[in-house]
């Protein structure tokens, strides 16, 4: 019984030694009203939403610049993407062109008139963790 406790605490403890944090840094938050919805994905099914996300976060909007940090991440690589839902109707609201009318966002800050796909918006987050930065549009 002790060897199986023992077992337990080094494999835990091999799980901490291999969790990352990876620090998100959304910058051009228009308003200060809603949520910012944020996903970390792992894989480009996630990314599709075919497959659970790494994870998740719904955090309160401010004006500017919100700082989030994810932790217990295995390192490996990864895409986020962001959504500044500012009437908390859990969509990202467009007009009759389909052109958003509330901020969003992807991790590598893609040039692209569409959203981004896993490829363009993948990043390593290695052992020691990693801060990246996403400017909604």
């Amino acid at each position: 019984m002790r060897n199986l406790v023992l077992a337990g605490l080094m494999a835990a403890t091999a799980l901490d030694a291999a969790a990352a944090t990876l620090t998100l840094k959304v910058s051009d938050v228009r308003k200060g009203v809603g949520h910012l919805m944020i996903t970390v994905e792992a894989t480009a099914d996630g990314w599709n939403g075919r497959q659970k996300e790494a994870a998740r976060a719904r955090i309160e909007a401010k004006a500017g610049e919100v700082m989030h940090h994810f932790e217990d991440l295995p390192p490996g690589q990864y895409a986020v993407q962001v959504m500044h839902d500012e009437n908390d109707n859990g969509k990202l609201d467009s007009n009759f062109l389909g052109i958003p009318r509330e901020g969003y966002g992807f991790s590598n800050n893609p040039k692209v008139m569409r959203r981004a796909t896993f490829e363009e918006a993948r990043f390593e987050l290695p052992a020691e963790g990693a801060e990246i930065h996403v400017r909604l549009r």
